[in-house]
This record gives C-alpha cells, structure tokens and sequence, in this order.
C-alpha cells in the first residue's frame, strides 16, 4: 500500500538519524582508543611494533569498510561468534576508524620537533614521561582538525551499516521509500539531515584549523 509522505515520516528519519550518531559515537570511542595504541606503536622505537602497526595500518585502509563490515558480521559468526547488526556494525566502524585515527595521529607525533624530544631525553625523562608532558600536548593540539574532519567521513560512512539491519537514516529512507515510492523527496530529506548532522564539524575542522596556523 502506498502513503503520502508526511510530517511523521520525517519524524521517524530524525529518530533514524540517532542511531546514526550514536553508531557514530560508538566507533568513535572504540576508534580512539585503538587508533591511540596504533599510533603509539608507529612511533615506537620497537621495529616490530611499528612493522606490525604500518601492516595493519595499510590491510584496513587497503580493505573497503564494506568487506570489514560483512567480517565482522557474517565472518565471526562463521567462528561461532554472532554479533547483533548494531555490536557488528560498532565494531567494525571502530576497526575502520583505529587504522585512519592512528594514522593521523602518528603524523602529528612525529610532527612535534625533533629538539623536543631531544630536550625532554636531556632532562632523563622516560619516554612515557616524554610522550605524557612533552610531546603529546603538542601533539593534540595539531591532531584537533584532521580528528574533528574524519568524524565528518565517519558519519557519512555509517550509512553502510544498514546493509547488515542497522536502521539508520539510510536504512530509515530506504524503509520510506518503499512505502512512499518518492525517492527524489525521500532521499532530499536524508541528504538535507546528513548535512545538518556533518556541517558543523566540517565548520568547527576549519575554525580549528585556522586557529591552528594562527598560533604558529
């Protein structure tokens, strides 16, 4: 049966559009806690852990987050482990989020200079006592604007998710539009809520990323 679209439809997509944000969220977190031991590995002075960082680095960013979305889903429960579309989808969004994070991250470090290091060694500081009160407060602050932008790509990305059951707002205009047949309004719609949800952290990346070269 096919119905008018509605002020309700648009209703459901904004409820649709918090689960997007909170699958956002989700990878976030998980995304910074693995992509900051991903980085700290990259800028280890163990060859094996930076040999094995840079390895995964380039496996999960030579691999479509599609393919690591279907692992996570379809793969472990072949191993007997069965996650739920929303467990599966946080996981791997957090997977696709480490190798990026760590990697932007481990530019920043390695961004600070090198007579910083030098300086705080001179000082017979641990490296941990180096990274914690030398380098990494410089470091995060050059990591705001890239971290701030690629949250942009990763609410963008979670569109994917619904492939695998997750009703986002993607799956939540695909739902409508079955029931509607208005694809063109349907998916304006969904555009229209993407933008509002993604233009104010483009926004806030450029206003760091200026006040950044500012500071210089």
């Amino acid at each position: 049966m096919i119905t008018e679209l509605s002020w309700n439809h648009l209703g459901i997509l904004l409820l649709a559009a918090r689960w997007t944000l909170w699958v956002t969220l989700l990878a976030f977190v998980g995304g910074t806690l693995a992509g900051f031991l991903v980085a700290l590995a990259r800028t280890s002075r163990s060859a094996l852990l930076r040999h094995a960082s840079l390895a995964y680095i380039q496996v999960v960013q030579g691999t479509p987050v599609l393919i690591v979305l279907f692992l996570s889903y379809y793969g472990l429960s072949v191993l007997g482990l069965k996650l739920s579309p929303m467990v599966a989808a946080m996981l791997a969004m957090s997977v696709y989020a480490s190798a990026y994070l760590g990697e932007i991250w481990r530019g920043c470090i390695e961004a600070v200079p090198q007579g910083q290091w030098e300086a705080s060694e001179a000082l017979a500081m641990t490296r941990w006592q180096q990274l914690r009160h030398v380098v990494l407060p410089q470091a995060v602050r050059l990591a705001l604007p890239p971290t701030v932008g690629f949250s942009v790509q990763l609410v963008k990305n979670t569109s994917i998710t619904s492939i695998i059951g997750v009703v986002e707002l993607t799956r939540a205009g695909q739902l409508i539009n079955n029931a509607t047949f208005q694809p063109f309004a349907v998916f304006v719609l969904v555009a229209l809520i993407y933008f509002a949800l993604c233009f104010p952290l483009s926004a806030a990346a450029r206003r760091l990323e200026r006040r950044l070269h500012a500071y210089r």
